[in-house]
């Protein structure tokens, strides 16, 4: 190896040039993957191995039967690695065939390295819109299931909101590019592309080859132009630079916005649909609600919460569904117990596909398509049309059943090479190799046993090694023992390994057997895996109605545990809830000392359509506002909801302006963030929408701020009509309700104790006549120096002591001795941040 001429290198060499540039090679050898060169400088730090030089060059190596963890590491870290595996087993004197058998990227890996099963992971294309008649293409894989979705976002704001929803793993943006990488936050790998790659006429043309279609039309893509040229974009990424399996993908699947409840990254992220907004925290919605058996059904419930239905019929065919479940509580039971025999069948077909499964997934498999029967049957029993027309899609696959039970053995070996993957009986030409095998090496043990009575030597072992094959070892301290017919075939520390003619021949013979066994299993491993390939469409439509029935039941077992009822679709635009909860808080606080309380919301209608709600920080006002958008949310998912009853219209988006931060990145303040949110709210919303307000117009002086949520609250009811839930510390926003009388003012309650606050948590009619920011402040434990020095200037405020211009004339003097802190606090004066 000193000059990298050596036959092995050469091979090495050849097999790096098939391997795109910016990939890590691992090269199998023997038990271990084997990097070098820049590979093993720049993996040994990556994954922390062990950097050794040899004859000069640098390598470090990883254990084969460890390797899933260490892809797992270079996909996270953004990069691709290619698989290098042998051929054959290792003969004495020859060099092993091998061939890169798989490339992984972030966003295309279809084996264990994936670390949620519940989680999608999409590889994703972007193609830019020109911002005035040609809208966004956006095209979105996720190659362990084969599930391709196209969008075509209407511009720049609505592409970015669509890719910050679904975080892909990966993104595919043209090499032209210089915005779109920006928008990309840690965990998405911006990969750069030809920008022919991602035009029109390219996508359709492969797109069309791969499916072996002339016109897309079929797949409901008529009229799509961008999002067809970003999917044909994916297809040849995966094609030629990863190489990938692509027979299990499913066909496009175009995903109108018109259909769905809209609800944008900045609600998303403010609901806590699918993470906590505090670091370190799990809670959310989805956690409050899963109570799914399978990896599909987990899939399918989160991608209910990313896109929630907007058509009525649908959404009331899920209640149905639902509430089938809930009729029959035992069924119900005994349905989810069967569930948890179901392996992730839509990722088994995946890693078979591409090229990653083993004789274990047909196992997987053969397990799955047993317990089909009877969820069918059990599905079918089930009150509830969806729930019916659901478990008829079911495909038992009996034949691929059957021919899976009698082919794969009950505890198959990891590797396709160890043998053992085969039932005997099941094929005439492997049993008749086993039979070979195992006469072999009964004949080797019957000979030890002779050679030991004939030579006297107790401890001769007949032993096999990969590379030098069958020996017989004797102890250095027997050698004078040895029978002169021994031939010395090797050297060992403490013994000398010996052969015979005879021994020579049946070695031929077993090892003959063992290499023609290893082959006669792969040959019938890659038919069954054939056979299962061949009907992957019909075994992901399965894998659906699984997942379907999944997440219904799971969402009947979260209505059942924690009291929620079936929502009332309105036809009309107006909402009524009775006693409702917040899914996640109500949650927390089970068996504490303090229970959730409940409130009520009626708007809409004769109620009007905007309510403003004061009263101070930490009362309660955000879990309220929040609550109501998340039983909105849940019931156009299919699910019943946390509340003694609900009412509710189908809306069109949900907006939420909820806290804001610095977007340092993009040089924005606070105000700026909220100023954009708030925005995107007024040009966008509806009367069918529903508008959660949390303070605006924090962020700048008192009066401007104001005046901004004044008219932004006037607009809203003026002109968009949707309702709208407006919580603030401006009080005077109360007055609205004078001038208009769409406009409802409501209150958090609180008790006085001396100089402290209790919050009842009660929503009720009227307005906060204060803020009582010092006993919050008390509460957040200011010092009490700090508290009375508030109470005196607070009272300077309030007693009028100001100039012609409105600001403070004079404060007094600090003084040590002066008592507590009044109670009384002006409302534009007050306290502001965040409600509770």
């Amino acid at each position: 190896m000193s000059d990298g001429s050596t036959p092995m290198m050469r091979q090495y060499r050849g097999l790096r040039a098939q391997v795109p540039k910016d990939t890590f090679l691992f090269f199998r050898l023997g038990d271990f993957y084997e990097l070098f060169f820049e590979d093993a400088d720049e993996g040994s730090r990556l994954l922390n191995l062990t950097l050794t030089k040899r004859n000069g060059i640098p390598m470090c190596g990883l254990p084969y039967h460890a390797a899933e963890g260490y892809i797992a590491k270079v996909l996270a870290a953004g990069r691709r690695v290619a698989l290098c595996d042998q051929m054959g087993e290792a003969k004495s004197g020859q060099m092993v065939d091998r061939a890169i058998t798989k490339i992984l990227s972030p966003g295309c890996a279809t084996g264990l390295e994936l670390t949620d099963p519940k989680l999608p992971r999409w590889l994703g294309a972007v193609r830019r819109g020109d911002g005035k008649k040609r809208p966004w293409g956006f095209a979105l894989l996720d190659a362990s299931t084969g599930e391709f979705r196209l969008s075509e976002p209407r511009d720049e704001v609505a592409c970015k909101d669509e890719i910050k929803k679904t975080h892909p793993a990966e993104i595919l943006v043209s090499e032209e590019e210089t915005e779109i990488p920006a928008w990309m936050d840690a965990r998405t790998t911006v990969t750069r592309i030809p920008e022919w790659s991602l035009e029109e006429d390219a996508g359709r043309t492969v797109l069309c080859e791969h499916y072996r279609v002339q016109s897309l039309d079929g797949f409901g893509c008529r009229g799509m132009g961008p999002a067809v040229g970003a999917g044909g974009a994916l297809v040849r990424y995966v094609r030629e630079t990863l190489k990938g399996g692509m027979r299990h993908w499913q066909v496009p699947k175009p995903l109108l916005s018109e259909g769905y409840l809209q609800v944008d990254s900045a609600t998303q992220r403010n609901l806590e649909i699918f993470d906590s907004a505090s670091p370190g925290v799990s809670t959310s919605l989805l956690r409050a609600i899963d109570q799914t058996q399978t990896a599909m059904g987990g899939r399918e419930l989160r991608s209910w919460l990313l896109r929630p239905l907007r058509n009525r019929t649908e959404v009331e065919e899920r209640h149905d569904a639902v509430a089938g479940f809930l009729d029959d509580v035992g069924a119900m039971d005994d349905f989810r117990e069967t569930l948890l025999e179901v392996r992730d069948l839509g990722r088994l077909v995946g890693r078979l596909a591409g090229g990653s499964g083993t004789a274990r997934d047909l196992l997987a498999l053969r397990t799955t398509l047993n317990v089909l029967p009877v969820i069918q049957s059990k599905g079918l029993a089930l009150a509830g049309k969806l729930n019916r027309r659901i478990s008829e899609s079911i495909d038992l696959q009996e034949s691929l059943a059957q021919e899976l039970s009698r082919a794969v053995a009950d505890d198959p070996p990891a590797s396709l090479r160890e043998g053992g993957m085969i039932r005997d009986g099941y094929d005439k030409i492997l049993d008749s190799h086993r039979t070979a095998m195992r006469e072999g090496r009964s004949w080797i043990a019957e000979l030890q046993a002779k050679e030991i009575e004939r030579t006297g030597i107790k401890s001769l072992k007949i032993r096999f090694n990969n590379i030098s094959g069958y020996g017989i070892e004797v102890t250095k301290t027997h050698l004078d023992q040895v029978p002169k017919e021994y031939q010395r075939k090797q050297t060992l520390a403490q013994a000398e390994r010996y052969v015979t003619p005879e021994l020579k021949e049946m070695e031929s013979k077993i090892l003959g057997a063992e290499e023609k066994s290893t082959a006669r299993e792969l040959e019938l491993f890659g038919q069954l895996r054939e056979s299962v390939l061949s009907r992957s469409e019909s075994l992901q439509k399965t894998a659906s109605a699984l997942g379907t029935l999944d997440a219904l039941a799971g969402l009947a077992t979260t209505a059942r545990r924690w009291g929620y009822v079936r929502p009332t679709m309105r036809e009309d635009r107006c909402l009524h809830i009775v006693a409702g909860r917040h899914p996640v808080v109500e949650q927390l606080l089970a068996g504490g000392a303090d229970p959730f309380v409940p409130n009520d919301l009626w708007i809409g209608g004769e109620q009007g359509t905007l309510m403003i709600l004061t009263g101070p920080n930490m009362a309660g006002k955000s879990t309220y506002l929040r609550q109501a958008a998340l039983i909105c949310l849940l019931a156009q998912i299919g699910s019943f909801v946390p509340a003694a009853s609900a009412e509710l219209p189908i809306l069109d988006r949900i907006f939420t302006r909820i806290g804001a931060g610095d977007d340092l990145a993009r040089g924005q303040s606070t105000f700026l963030v909220e100023m954009n949110e708030t925005a995107m709210i007024l040009h966008h919303a509806t009367e069918d929408s529903l508008v959660i307000l949390d303070e605006i117009g924090r962020g700048t002086s008192t009066l401007d701020g104001l005046s901004i949520a004044w008219a932004v609250g006037e607009h809203l009811h003026d002109e968009v009509k949707a309702k709208t839930l407006f919580a603030t510390h401006y009080h005077e926003l109360a007055e609205l309700a004078l001038t208009r009388k769409g406009v409802r003012n409501y209150r958090v309650d609180v008790r006085e104790e001396k100089d402290r606050v209790v919050f009842l948590r009660r929503i009720v009619e009227g307005e906060a006549d204060r803020s009582y920011g010092i006993q919050v402040a008390r509460l957040a434990g200011l010092p009490e120096t700090v508290l009375n020095r508030a109470g005196e200037i607070l009272k300077g405020l309030e007693e009028g002591e100001t100039d012609a211009s409105g600001k403070p004339a004079r404060i007094k003097p600090k003084n040590p001795k002066q008592g507590k802190s009044p109670k009384l606090q002006p409302d534009l004066f007050a306290e502001r941040g965040n409600s509770f």
